[in-house]
């Protein structure tokens, strides 16, 4: 299966992809730099340094296998129920949301950026206006009216 982007979410990944690029060569370097060590191994940083390599180069490996086997979306379509791409307005006791449904790497619940992987991402997809979803929030359980698909 695809991994499916905005345009958008594909030249941000792209650029993110290109920024730790940068930082692991740097970090590299460091720890060429740093790699003397003590009389009880390697120095404290240098050890730091390895471990942010590694996590930076675990990010480089996800960010390239998602970029490498994407579907770039559009969302100039029109949607007749919630998928990828669309914007869900909701209802919550009588207070409208509105949700973009993306992939989980662009995901930004704090933009209403929602993955289709998450708990309301999975409730929402495949619905259609006019049906009730609920799913367990952190908070409890949560049940929104979907009113409209754009």
């Amino acid at each position: 299966m695809k991994n499916q982007l905005s345009k958008t979410g594909h030249e941000v990944l792209t650029k993110e992809l290109a920024e730790l690029k940068i930082k692991k060569d740097l970090l590299i370097t460091r720890i060429e730099e740093n790699s003397q060590p003590d009389e009880e191994g390697e120095n404290l940083l240098t050890v730091q340094l390895k471990e942010e390599l590694e996590l930076v180069a675990s990010k480089i490996d996800e960010l390239e296998e998602g970029l490498l086997n994407c579907e770039i979306i559009t969302g100039n379509k029109k949607y007749s129920q919630v998928e990828i791409g669309c914007k869900v307005k909701v209802n919550l006791s009588g207070k409208e949301k509105e949700f973009h449904i993306v992939s989980h790497f662009e995901s930004d619940p704090a933009k209403s950026k929602i993955s289709d992987r998450s708990p309301l991402g999975m409730a929402l997809v495949g619905k259609k206006v006019g049906e009730e979803i609920q799913f367990e929030a952190p908070l409890g359980m949560v049940k929104y009216k979907i009113i409209a698909i754009g």
